[in-house]
C-alpha cells in the first residue's frame, strides 16, 4: 500500500528550516553590519559639528566673534552662553530625523513594529 516515511520527510523539512535560518541569519548580520556603519558616520559628523560649534565658536574663534554684536552682547559671548545649546538642540532634531530615515530604510522602525505587534 502507501508507505510513508516520516523520518525522512521530517529531516528534508528540518535541513530546509536550518539552511534557511542560517541564511536570513548572515544577511541580518550584514544588514547590522551596515545599519551601525551608517549611524556611526552620522554620530561622529554630529559631534564634530558640536564641538566645533562649543569648542570653537565659545572659546577658539572668541575674539573674532566678539567683534560682531547681536542685541548689545558680543557674539563669542551668546556663543559661549546660548549658541551651543541651541546648536546641540538642533543636533539632537537632525539626529533624530536622521535616525528615523536610516530605521525606515533596514526596518526598524517603530510605526513598522507596532504593525507587526497588533495583529
Amino acid at each position: 500500500m502507501f508507505s510513508f516515511n516520516l523520518n525522512r520527510i521530517e529531516s528534508k523539512f528540518f535541513t530546509t528550516f536550518y539552511v534557511t535560518t542560517q541564511y536570513i541569519s548572515v544577511l541580518f548580520k550584514l544588514g547590522m553590519k551596515t545599519y551601525w556603519k551608517h549611524n556611526l558616520k552620522y554620530l561622529i559628523i554630529l559631534l564634530t559639528i558640536w564641538f566645533i560649534v562649543s569648542f570653537g565658536a565659545g572659546i577658539l574663534f572668541v575674539n573674532q566673534l566678539n567683534e560682531i554684536k547681536i542685541g548689545g552682547f558680543k557674539l563669542g559671548f551668546w556663543f559661549a552662553q546660548q549658541g551651543a545649546i541651541y546648536a546641540f538642540v538642533i543636533l539632537i532634531l537632525v539626529y533624530i530625523k536622521l535616525m528615523n530615515k536610516l530605521d525606515k530604510k533596514y526596518g526598524f522602525h517603530e510605526e513598522d513594529n507596532s504593525k507587526i505587534s497588533t495583529k
